[in-house]
């Protein structure tokens, strides 16, 4: 049977090699912790469909590969995409650094609307923090990212990760800041129904003056 969902959202899940990328969205997918994680090579895919202030949305995340030497197949994934994850580990300083090479890719390579969300991982072990939240949001409201701490292995905050991140895109559709019928938006609808009903009504021309 096909799913039904209103909206299609293209997501992608950014950041250094070992933040924990992919135990994230395994976390948000399967609801589990993936034990054996390797490093991704190349790009990973999983699809989940959430509820979003009452619209049905259906997530399609693509994982990429945090180290450098795909950085070159990543970057062609960033095309039309509408939302990102910024991950980083709050036990790297490294991971941390980088994060300005990411969302500088993230800007210039997916769409000029992309809504970005800082995500600080490894939340549990706050024994070994090397990045204050208080740093990392400050980074995130000087570049307009939203923000939040997840910790793969408990799934503290993974699921609302996606979740802000889609309300966020929801909202801007809704505004009309973004329009999913544009090439590139890395959104599509998935009933007709919700397209004719987000389509902004005809001007209605001003009746004759009667003077």
């Amino acid at each position: 049977m096909s799913e039904s969902y209103d909206f299609l959202f293209k997501f992608l899940v950014i950041g250094s090699a070992g933040a924990g990328k992919s135990c994230i969205l395994h976390q948000f997918i399967e609801n589990k912790f993936k034990q054996d994680s390797n490093h991704t090579i190349g790009v990973e895919f999983g699809s989940k469909v959430v509820n979003v202030g009452g619209k049905s949305v259906k997530l399609q995340i693509w994982d990429t590969a945090g180290q450098e030497r795909f950085r070159s197949v990543t970057r062609s994934y960033y095309r039309g995409a509408a939302g990102a994850l910024l991950v980083y580990d709050i036990t790297s300083r490294e991971t941390y650094n980088a994060l300005t090479n990411w969302l500088t890719d993230a800007r210039t390579l997916a769409s000029p609307n992309i809504v970005i969300i800082l995500v600080g991982n490894k939340k549990d072990l706050e024994a070994e923090r090397e990045v204050t939240f208080l740093e990392a949001s400050r980074f995130a409201q000087e570049n307009e990212l939203l923000f939040l701490e997840t910790s793969a292995l408990t799934g503290e905050n993974v699921e609302e990760t996606f979740l802000k991140c889609a309300r966020q895109i929801l909202t801007k559709i809704e505004s009309g800041e973004l329009d999913p019928e544009r090439m590139g938006s890395g959104i599509q609808y998935g009933d007709t129904s919700i397209r004719r009903q987000h389509r902004p009504p005809p001007t209605s021309s001003r009746p004759d003056c009667s003077c």
